[in-house]
């Protein structure tokens, strides 16, 4: 087929024009079109619980670890299938003032793609949510089931990042947290501009920062700088870290952020519950942080606000 010098001048622009659409998140038009376009469906984020597999010997361990380092409750542990297919898992909710998380061992192998998402986010109705996870740009890796308590669904947003939506039969009712968790997401320079207008999109969230130059100490790479994205929405905190993928451990496997009153005293309790200090504490953004590894193997950033 003759491709004319108009055509082939036309093909180009709208490629670029789609190139740029892709990896530009600015294009503030095209989220409140999607966005007006869907219901809030988040209930609040002391519902959004991260989730944490660990081995069924070191479940009592690791769940004992984290109420002694934040304080907080436990659900009833329980033997439960959660997955559309066959298995059994040992099931129990901590409800700590810094964040809730769901703890998961289980005793047969984990069916794919269980054991990737991240965090579990209660939405007012899944079928909706699914919807409009599925019209602002997210795939829908495991499609609506029923577990125990209610509907589960994973879906995948632009980047690879796992999450899974849920909602229960009967309405849980948690108290409001002291502070809100962040959920550390981390993605390419490539996948961040699709990534950012799904989830705000999807979410009703919006970007609160965006530092082209964050300091590089809090990926661990103190020479350097990357960019770092704050978004906020009814379903809590998130911290978008866009970078090269050169990352020195144990950056890129926490999951979650926790604010703590006092960073210093979280970490003498967390030392004595047999907590592993991955990441001595450093001073950036006006927070003192740190990383902790729990028994267990599961890793999060712990933080306190740096006094002015």
């Amino acid at each position: 087929m003759r491709i004319t010098k108009a055509l082939a001048a036309t093909v180009a622009a709208l490629l670029v024009t789609g190139y740029a659409g892709l990896f530009s998140f600015t294009g503030v038009p095209a989220v409140a079109e999607t966005r007006t376009a869907t219901s809030n469906l988040a209930v609040g984020p002391q519902y959004d619980t991260t989730h944490v597999y660990v081995a069924p010997g070191e479940f009592d361990t690791f769940v004992a670890s984290i109420v002694a380092t934040f304080g907080g409750t436990t659900s009833k542990k329980g033997v439960f299938t959660v997955t559309p297919t066959p298995s059994k898992t040992m099931s129990q909710l901590v409800l700590t003032p810094v964040g809730t998380i769901s703890v998961f061992g289980f005793e047969t192998p984990i069916p794919y793609p269980f054991g990737s998402e991240r965090t579990g986010y209660l939405v007012t109705d899944v079928d909706s949510a699914i919807r409009a996870a599925h019209v602002t740009g997210a795939d829908i890796l495991v499609s609506p089931f029923k577990d125990p308590i209610g509907l589960d669904a994973i879906i995948q947003w632009p980047g690879g990042v796992n999450t899974q939506l849920y909602w229960h039969t009967s309405a849980p009712s948690y108290a409001p947290l002291q502070s809100i968790p962040e959920n550390r997401v981390y993605v390419s320079s490539y996948a961040v501009g699709a990534f950012v207008r799904s989830f705000s999109a999807f979410s009703h969230g919006e970007v609160i920062s965006d530092d082209a130059h964050a300091p590089g100490l809090e990926i661990g790479r103190a020479a350097d700088t990357y960019r770092r994205i704050r978004i906020q929405s009814k379903f809590g905190k998130m911290t978008v870290l866009v970078t090269d993928g050169h990352l020195p451990y144990p950056y890129g496997r926490e999951v979650t952020g926790y604010q703590v009153a006092n960073l210093s005293d979280t970490l003498s309790k967390a030392k004595a519950a047999g907590v592993a200090v991955l990441v001595d504490p450093y001073q950036a953004d006006q927070r003192n942080a740190a990383m902790l590894q729990f028994p267990g193997g599961y890793i999060a950033e712990v933080h306190s606000l740096a006094s002015k």
